[in-house]
């Protein structure tokens, strides 16, 4: 479940929360998928297709998220949390 709201009382287009308790997720701090459904929405909602978007989970993070046709492009700061080695 995404929850989202407008954000310009915090200095974002948009904000939200993702939830999937029935997945194991009681709540991801920052989910890529998420705002690539959300942008198109906002993008329409506000006219523009360039976005600020701030995912207000406890980690939180931004989110840049450009609507650019039937793609959305999205930047942000990620954090490493796996390494791995595939022996082929």
């Amino acid at each position: 479940m995404i929850e989202t709201a407008p954000g310009a009382s915090m200095g974002y287009d948009f904000v939200s929360r993702m939830f999937a308790p029935a997945v194991g997720i009681n709540e991801d701090p920052v989910t890529g998928a998420a705002h690539c459904v959300l942008a198109p929405y906002w993008a329409g909602r506000l006219g523009k297709r360039s976005l600020k978007a701030r995912q207000i989970s406890a980690r939180g993070g931004d989110v840049g998220c450009i609507v650019d046709g039937d793609r959305v492009i999205l930047s942000g700061t990620a954090a490493l949390y796996m390494q791995g080695q595939i022996n082929i």
